[in-house]
């Protein structure tokens, strides 16, 4: 009875966010008139509550956004909603949709037939024809090494490199992420792929709502089936690993940073202080930098943090809005992230609650898509260059 009672909360939840249309709300035109009560510095398209802390100079990136995971509370954007090429960020787009299909023990024997249509000069992890590899690898290749060759064999045991394209454009909408356009799965280069800062933001926030999607995000380095063994592989998420002359970011937990000659780089970043965590969204610096994407996500990340309790939303990442609403948590959704330095506990696991109020029905009807998918299953860089 517990369990069937459990079940038709999420049902329920889902049914109202479906009644929504799973719109998560666009940052509403109001914003756009408070942008000019703001220091110049901030720049054009930038939406921020007056009143806020000046937010920090040297952002060059064509859109950003700053937001709270927890509330869903957008606090700061630039050009949010502009459609630019993602490169690997849309990975978390295709872990959304795809990773909840299958166990992490499921092993596949890899064929030529999976890895065909690799782009040139796509990033790899290293995954070989006529080897074996477990799912837990496969997804470890994605996120560590943004290995494409990875996703195709993903791909490949969803059904295809299409099938999984337009699985993905379908949980987009259903998350209400309507700037992105899939074509192909891995973030390579396609011509009409974009997607957004609010779009891509979206996705994490849901990713994260996923134990084993936090897991992975989260992992600096790890183990990966090599000739004769194993090896290591790193994250090229530099304030992840705290590499290339980036020092790791303070509580950082993930998520998931990009490059290709289209979307130049990218970056989303999230990280957990004192109880609070921000989601920052990085799309193509223009500054030319080095490290720019990193820098102007870390300066975000310090400006959020620096603002709690002074920042007012300007806008929100979810539109389901009930009596729950400002009330106490309904079924928080947690997801048990590594965060070596963020204090307490073990030292490589730090709790992120998604969900107390609207956005906790948000993270539970993500839950229920979660398991549904799941028990479906049961039943039956350089041009174009890394994405």
């Amino acid at each position: 009875m517990a369990i069937d009672a459990r079940v038709s909360k999420k049902a329920a939840a889902m049914t109202l966010i479906a009644a929504a249309a799973v719109s998560l709300t666009s940052i509403p035109a109001a914003a756009h008139d408070s942008t000019s009560r703001q220091p110049a510095a901030a720049g054009a398209g930038v939406q921020a509550a007056p009143g806020t802390a000046r937010l920090p100079g040297g952002l060059s990136a064509l859109s950003w956004m700053v937001a709270d995971a927890e509330t869903g509370s957008v606090l700061a954007a630039k050009n949010p909603h502009r459609k630019l090429p993602p490169a690997s960020t849309l990975k978390t787009l295709f872990a959304v949709t795809v990773l909840p299909k299958f166990s992490a023990g499921t092993v596949r024997r890899v064929s030529s037939g999976d890895l065909a249509g690799i782009g040139a000069g796509s990033s790899v992890v290293g995954v070989k024809e006529g080897r074996r590899y477990s799912v837990a690898d496969l997804w470890r290749g994605v996120f560590l090494r943004s290995g494409n060759d990875a996703v195709h064999v993903l791909a490949a045991m969803n059904g295809g490199w299409g099938t999984t394209a337009q699985e993905m454009q379908e949980t987009a909408r259903r998350l209400g992420a309507r700037d992105t356009t899939v074509k192909s799965p891995d973030g390579y280069d396609a011509p009409g792929q974009v997607s957004s800062a609010y779009d891509l933001t979206v996705f994490a926030r849901a990713g994260l709502a996923n134990d084993d999607f936090a897991r992975y995000c989260a992992t600096p380095r790890a183990a990966f089936p090599g000739a004769g063994g194993t090896t290591m592989i790193e994250n090229t998420n530099r304030i992840l690993v705290g590499s290339h002359g980036m020092s790791r970011y303070p509580g950082i937990i993930g998520v998931k940073n990009g490059y290709t000659s289209k979307a130049g780089n990218t970056l989303i970043a999230a990280a957990r202080r004192n109880g609070r965590t921000l989601l920052v969204t990085v799309l193509n610096p223009q500054s030319n930098a080095n490290n720019a994407v990193y820098k102007e996500a870390g300066s975000l990340l310090d400006w959020g943090f620096d603002s709690a309790g002074t920042a007012q939303p300007v806008g929100t990442l979810h539109a389901v809005r009930t009596a729950y609403e400002g009330g106490g948590p309904l079924g928080p959704e947690a997801a048990e992230l590594a965060a070596a330095d963020t204090g307490g506990g073990s030292p490589r696991r730090s709790a992120l609650v998604v969900g107390a109020g609207a956005a906790g029905l948000v993270a539970m009807g993500l839950g229920a898509l979660f398991g549904r998918r799941r028990q479906a299953r049961g039943r039956t860089g350089q041009g174009p260059g890394p994405a």
